[in-house]
């Protein structure tokens, strides 16, 4: 039964704090008669969560979605209802709400706080109780101010970090990271708020001083960006460890060295854990600063995404052996201080580290926002993020557009495509999107140009229970939010730094590391980039292969100048398939690195009847590890235009013992082509796969299906056809049909599943005076509809011969190609007699929807050149 879980906050519109012991009813709005659907008391936080299941609800049955809106209590006093701004249609499993109330008592000892930076030209001491030094700079109207705000008082802002330390670390900042330009940290103070002194007004005052250059009413303590809905046995459920589109791939990052996180540094901001779960407390997760206070549910789930022992137990993490931390944004059990909490946290790290920022803020007039929408918080991440620390950022829970959300001074600073008013702290910005591939973004997630990536935001296994339990042996199979997916990019980053050290020597950059995790080309999109804008979920194999190339990665060419990438160019020259009618001693020294033959395709081409033939298959690896045990599979096919599974037959298979990295070219020993199995002298092509224990090659029968032959000829560099032939340009005796043209026969094949309309391209590099004929059985003529007065029609052997621009290119008129159907055509070329001293070459290639599907090429070359190599 479809089951829905409110997650709620009811907080005090003039604190912002989170209001306790008040009770909160959830109802379901309907025509005839509204519905209880749920009740509860808000915790101490001012948190609350009501789950109901859809037998709670009239709907008519179609439509199974409940329209809520809730009733708030004080005693049995109605406070608030939102019952004029319902929530429609709410969907199952997980929402999250904010329900502001007014005068109402906050949480105990708490009070409001206005936070004020200095312009960097003032200089104060930074100590508590700087009024003295205030009246005596004349900075401010300080008299004032303390009349019409009686019982205030300014404090450091960074309390735990000594101001010597924060200057080194400046330094070093500014050192690392030339475009770091740094404000003077220690011109930040806060100022608490008494009872009865309204924040805001404050703040307006104090901005009005012209040394003042903002004063902002701090968050305060808001609810964290969740949405809580082999041998570890819940590992299984884990999908956001499983390869793109579904997860990110963790599982193959694993098989590196470093790719557990290992070496790493890992520090996770919030406000509470339970450090001794059964499946975190190997990992001796201690506490950097602050108190370890409440939500201790949600911070255990998010530790169990990153870093979950491996172990007999529970879930595994997938930077599972990093070295984890927490520091808490409650510096007292009444203080609350993000931007203290994350300097006390970069510290303690070093270049290369990753610090999580498991928090959102109300500010500015906006819900559930980015935290260093706050100017203090801001400055504290841009430190970091100068000083090499990678940090990670939830983007927040409000269904914001971020490029429309303005902070201090009403600036568009989150959004990338205000050059004027942004500002880029560094970080590495999460959304949150759905579990399923396509990944849509889910209702609550923040989003914008801001974004650079996403994960998972719901329905998300780990430990804890998502939220304010503390049990040691809790799992949850519904962890969510931007607090969820954030996790698993935080993951995502470790696993590469702990790859790069061990393989390249060195980390990354925050920059670089960024760019790498939000790179379109390796990530997986959401299901609608344009409209989602919450960036791509990191592929840690496509960076692993195509960033860190750690791997081995061996391909076989397709033609001449084929590096392995996918391309649009000929499927069908490959240089790495070599027929020869003797075998040779030393094929790597005959065909291999240094032989001088590297990017000849003209080795080795014509199989010669009543002997046994040899083929040679040749690799390259661009990757940064030796490959062992390449296995390379070769079919042979007649020469067409398309060369499609069911037109193979095998040849046979040979080991290659080690490809080198490098990009050195290494050759295989010969497959013996058995006399037997060889259907006469002549051409054929020849399929040639390659494949490994750890990257098997594919099965034919794959390519059966259409769509996929076609993806995989185009996407992967471990399969190539040979289709190329080097023929003499002279017609055979005595006089050739038609006389004195060269005949090259070849197939134009249907596809094998269905019928399709595809269409032939001939082009020709002839010399002056060449003629070519296209030969073609009558049928096909007439349903490209080519008959023209130019046309020479053969009706007794029903074939017509269309000619063709010897200097160009010739695209023929598009045809249904019945299944599995096989065509007999002749290209049929003269070339002038003084003139066949030279070599040329022309070809067919088949298209389908514009794009080519294979094609055959031929090069006409003096008899005196086309001698094979012994």
């Amino acid at each position: 039964m479809t089951t829905f879980r409110i997650f709620g906050h009811v907080i005090d519109c003039q604190t912002h704090l989170g209001v306790a012991g008040i009770r909160v009813e959830a109802w379901d709005k309907d025509l005839i008669c509204n519905d209880l659907v749920g009740s509860t008391i808000t915790d101490e936080q001012g948190n609350f969560r009501i789950e109901f299941d859809e037998s709670y609800f009239q709907e008519l049955f179609h439509d199974r979605r409940p329209d809520l809106f809730f009733k708030v209590f004080r005693d049995s006093n109605l406070i608030k209802s939102t019952e004029n701004s319902v929530l429609w249609n709410i969907e199952s499993g997980e929402t999250q709400i904010v329900i502001e109330i007014q005068g109402m008592d906050a949480i105990a000892g708490y009070c409001s706080r206005v936070v004020v930076k200095f312009q960097d030209y003032v200089k104060l001491p930074y100590e508590d109780d700087i009024a003295i030094h205030i009246k005596r700079l004349q900075i401010g109207q300080y008299e004032l101010l303390e009349k019409e705000f009686p019982g205030i008082a300014f404090k450091r802002l960074y309390v735990s970090v000594e101001p010597e330390r924060i200057r080194t670390l400046v330094d070093q900042a500014s050192e690392l990271d030339p475009t770091y330009r740094p404000p003077n940290l220690l011109g930040y103070f806060v100022v608490d708020c008494p009872p009865g002194i309204d924040p805001d007004a404050l703040a307006k005052a104090l901005s009005s001083w012209k040394n003042v250059e903002n004063a902002y009413v701090e968050g305060g303590p808001t609810p964290p960006p969740a949405v809580n809905a082999i041998d570890d046995p819940r590992s299984v459920n884990q999908g956001y460890l499983d390869p793109a589109p579904d997860g990110i791939d963790a599982r193959y990052a694993w098989t590196f060295l470093g790719g557990d996180g290992t070496g790493i540094q890992f520090v996770d901001m919030e406000r509470g854990w339970t450090l001794n779960h059964e499946d975190l407390i190997a990992a001796g997760i201690t506490l950097i600063s602050g108190v370890n206070q409440d939500y201790f549910g949600h911070g255990t789930s998010v530790l169990g995404e990153v870093v979950a022992v491996d172990n007999t137990l529970g879930n595994v993490g997938i930077a599972t052996h990093a070295t984890a931390r927490v520091v808490s944004q409650w510096r007292t059990t009444t203080t609350y201080n993000t931007a203290e909490a994350i300097l006390s946290a970069i510290a303690t790290l070093n270049f290369g580290d990753v610090l999580l920022l498991e928090a959102q803020t109300n500010a500015f007039g906006f819900s559930l926002v980015p935290v260093e929408i706050e100017p203090a918080v801001f400055d504290i991440i841009r430190l970091g993020t100068a000083l090499g620390i990678v940090i990670v950022e939830a983007a927040g829970n409000g269904g914001n557009d971020l490029d429309t959300v303005t902070g201090a001074g009403g600036k568009q600073v989150l959004n990338r495509n205000n050059t004027t008013d942004f500002k880029d702290s560094g970080a590495i910005m999460v959304g949150a999107a759905s579990s399923t591939s396509p990944h849509v973004r889910l209702g609550f997630s923040n989003y914008g140009s801001r974004i650079d990536c996403y994960a998972w935001g719901q329905s998300i296994d780990t430990t804890g229970d998502g939220w304010t339990g503390n049990l040691t042996n809790s799992y949850t199979s519904s962890f969510g939010g931007t607090s969820g997916a954030s996790p698993i990019v935080t993951g995502a980053a470790l696993s590469l730094q702990g790859m790069a050290q061990e393989s390249l020597l060195y980390r990354f950059s925050p920059r670089q590391l960024r760019a790498i995790l939000s790179n379109q080309a390796t990530g997986t999109p959401s299901n609608n980039p344009p409209v989602d804008r919450i960036g791509v979920m990191p592929n840690l194999r496509a960076i692993v292969d195509s960033v860190l190339n750690v791997s081995s990665d061996v391909y076989i060419r397709d033609f001449v100048g084929d590096t392995g990438d996918p391309h649009t160019g000929s499927i069908s020259a490959s240089p790495d398939i070599i027929l020869l009618p003797a075998a040779v001693a030393n094929p790597q020294v005959s065909f291999g690195e240094g032989s001088g033959t590297e990017n000849s395709n003209t080795l080795g081409f014509e199989a010669e009847a009543g002997q046994d033939n040899y083929l040679y298959v040749r690799v390259r690896n661009r990757g940064g590890a030796p490959a062992t045990n390449v296995v390379a599979t070769v079919y042979w096919s007649p020469v067409a235009t398309l060369v499609t599974p069911d037109l193979w037959t095998l040849v046979g298979s040979v080991t290659i013992p080690n490809v080198p990295s490098g990009n050195l070219l290494a050759v295989s020993n010969a497959i013996t082509w058995l006399k037997d199995s060889i259907p006469g002298t002549g051409h054929y092509c020849f399929v040639g796969l390659i494949g490994s224990a750890s990257e098997p090659a594919p099965e034919p029968a794959a390519f059966l299906d259409w769509d996929n032959f076609r993806l995989f000829i185009r996407n992967n560099n471990d399969v190539t056809w040979r289709n190329f032939n080097v023929v003499n340009n002279e017609p055979d005796p005595p006089a050739g049909d038609p006389p004195n043209y060269v005949a090259l026969p070849f197939l134009v094949p249907g596809t094998p599943d269905r019928a399709r309309r595809m269409r032939l391209e001939v082009v020709a590099r002839l010399p002056k005076g060449a003629k070519v004929l296209l030969e073609a059985p009558l049928h096909l003529i007439d349903a490209m509809q080519e008959r023209s007065p130019f046309v020479k029609l053969e009706e007794k052997s029903r074939v017509a011969r269309i000619p063709v621009n010897p200097h160009g290119s010739r695209l023929l008129g598009e045809v249904l190609f019945p299944a599995k159907s096989r065509n007999k055509l002749r290209l049929l070329v003269h070339i002038p007699e003084e003139l066949r001293k030279n070599e040329y070459e022309v070809f067919v290639r088949q298209l389908y929807q514009n794009e080519e599907v294979g094609r055959v090429t031929w090069r006409l070359a003096p008899r005196n050149r086309q001698k094979q190599p012994n």
